[in-house]
């Protein structure tokens, strides 16, 4: 029988940005319970069947993504992630991944007949040409690592990725949502859109730490051959993406708004990544930039819990010296 390498996680360590991402994370624990969406039907009939259409699409969309992300990302970056609190860390976003997922259907359960959510989930977002060539392009890079010994290239290009889904391919769909609440429209729905964001921005930031971490390890030829790569499938995801923009938001006039968007959140994927932006900055629209302002390092993210989620008042950008724990 071979020898299982047992192992005790050790949190009784000095200070670094591990626990400091342990505590975040623990701190904006949540659940979709904590959302009463019902307080958005009257919205919700307000809306005309286009606006209903892009709505429903888009949190379709992003069911899938986050199904991935629980199910195949985190998990596999968790295993091949040697220290045992970073897996902690990890373990903790992948269970998060799940309730972003589930928090969908709990406004699908409001807002919609079962039939459709059903239509929605199993039929159109598994169906939908730009989610499939999305969703391609991910999971082959989280499943090259289930091979019984992957190379830190496909760990480290798996790390990119998931800093790519989480920090870039997302907001497409969180754009709509954010864009409603900031007009005073579905609220509720718009406050877990609020909570994922925060999530999502996190778990980015912190992958993004793990892998600069590693890609010091590689040779100075296995950087540039990542680093090539990584501009290849950059280009390839946000064509794939103009496209599923322009598909779900052309109705609205709102595509471009959308792109512009996009592009700023992919060049923040980057810089999560060590790397200068890539896309020249296009202005989008100030409401739901406004929605993106989620750096913070309070341990208690929100000062109240209710029907709606207060801001703390205390709250301090985070700074890269946050993270230097040298002198602890």
């Amino acid at each position: 029988m071979r020898d299982i390498n047992f192992q005790c996680v050790n949190w009784n360590q000095s200070e670094d940005y591990v626990n400091h991402f342990w505590r975040q994370n623990v701190a904006q624990m949540w659940t979709e319970t904590e959302f009463p969406v019902s307080k958005d039907i009257a919205s919700w009939n307000e809306m005309t069947p286009d606006e209903q259409t892009t709505f429903k699409r888009v949190l379709a969309g992003l069911t899938g993504l986050d199904t991935h992300q629980a199910n195949d990302g985190m998990p596999v970056i968790l295993v091949h992630t040697d220290d045992t609190r970073k897996k902690a860390v990890l373990g903790f976003m992948a269970m998060m991944e799940q309730i972003h997922a589930k928090s969908y259907s709990h406004i699908f359960t409001t807002l919609l007949p079962s039939d459709e959510t059903r239509y929605l989930l199993e039929e159109w977002a598994p169906n939908n040409q730009f989610l499939r060539v999305k969703g391609d392009i991910i999971v082959s890079r989280y499943r090259k690592l289930l091979t019984e010994n992957p190379s830190k290239y496909d760990v480290y290009m798996a790390q990119v990725m998931s800093v790519f889904l989480e920090s870039f391919l997302f907001y497409s769909g969180f754009y709509y949502p954010l864009y409603l609440a900031g007009q005073g429209r579905m609220t509720t729905s718009g406050e877990i859109i609020r909570k994922i964001l925060l999530d999502e921005s996190i778990h980015g930031v912190y992958v993004g730490y793990l892998a600069q971490e590693l890609r010091e390890e590689l040779s100075i030829i296995e950087q540039a051959q990542a680093d090539a790569e990584m501009f290849v499938l950059l280009e390839q995801l946000y064509a794939n993406e103009t496209e599923y923009t322009q598909e779900l938001y052309g109705a609205l006039g709102l595509a471009e708004d959308v792109d512009n968007y996009v592009r700023y959140n992919a060049n923040k994927a980057l810089m999560t990544l060590g790397f200068e932006p890539y896309f020249e900055h296009r202005p989008f629209n100030p409401i739901v930039l406004n929605a993106l302002d989620t750096t913070t390092k309070t341990h208690d993210f929100f000062s109240q819990k209710g029907d709606g989620y207060v801001l703390a008042l205390n709250v301090e950008d985070m700074r890269d010296e946050d993270f230097d724990f040298s002198g602890v």
